[in-house]
């Protein structure tokens, strides 16, 4: 047999290699895809540095710098956990909890929160303080005091303007084609109490399981400046057996 050409053989490592391109792009754009948790608005459900893939392929994913989504073949429901793209900032993804689907009725009382006048048993709920704040604990806030509250609470200006329009004396009324998301962690979450509602088609996908996770501060995720991160890389190869939380991998959602 005559040996192969060295033209043959570099085509078929560049063919190989498209192909593994192709298929990686592939899964990440309409199956599955790997991303971390920099916050602790989902603990002690999901923490800091817990890294999970998302099952995409139910929620329609769309296809690369197109409006084209594929055809969803499910919506999310109360309670379930979804990754979505932020409202006020889409190129940036939360993952929360559903707590009001389209035209369901949500109200806070006391930190308890009521979704169309049933109060909902909640076990993954953490609370971090006793004490009891407009907006955060008790929602929605009284009409009156919507341009009061300071926006060092969190509260998004353009909400703030939004929100008297869903208001009744029932609740906060979720629009036809919207969720209300909530963290877990509620004394230490940004959500749907601060910033609205979020779009269906908004949706990303769910977390499926936890494939590593590693013990750092929010700070070290969230970090922008180019010498903090690779200081926070270098940081992670040192201590990676240390602070790799073992029995966290595989958790399933």
């Amino acid at each position: 047999m005559p040996p192969l050409r060295r033209g043959e053989s570099a085509w078929e490592t560049v063919r190989s290699l498209l192909v593994v391109l192709v298929a990686v792009f592939f899964i990440r754009t309409f199956i599955a895809e790997a991303t971390v948790i920099p916050t602790g608005s989902m603990e002690k459900t999901i923490l800091i540095g817990d890294h999970v893939f998302l099952n995409k392929l139910l929620y329609g994913p769309h296809l690369p710098y197109t409006s084209v989504r594929v055809p969803p073949l499910k919506t999310a429901h109360r309670q379930e956990i979804v990754a979505f793209r932020y409202p006020r900032n889409p190129s940036v993804m939360f993952v929360k909890r559903v707590i009001g689907v389209g035209g369901d009725v949500v109200r806070i009382e006391n930190k308890r929160v009521f979704v169309n006048g049933q109060a909902l048993d909640e076990p993954y709920v953490q609370f971090q303080f006793t004490s009891v704040f407009p907006l955060r604990d008790n929602f929605p806030p009284p009409l009156s005091q919507i341009e009061t509250l300071p926006a060092a609470w969190g509260l998004d200006p353009g909400w703030a303007h939004e929100m008297p329009q869903f208001i009744e004396k029932d609740g906060l009324h979720v629009p036809p084609g919207f969720f209300f998301m909530m963290g877990d962690n509620r004394d230490n979450s940004l959500d749907s109490r601060f910033w609205g509602f979020v779009p269906e088609e908004f949706v990303v996908g769910e977390p499926l399981f936890v494939y590593w996770s590693y013990d750092a501060p929010s700070k070290d995720w969230t970090a922008e400046d180019i010498v903090a991160r690779l200081k926070f890389d270098a940081s992670i190869v040192w201590n990676f057996l240390r602070k790799t939380r073992w029995s966290r991998t595989g958790k399933l959602f």
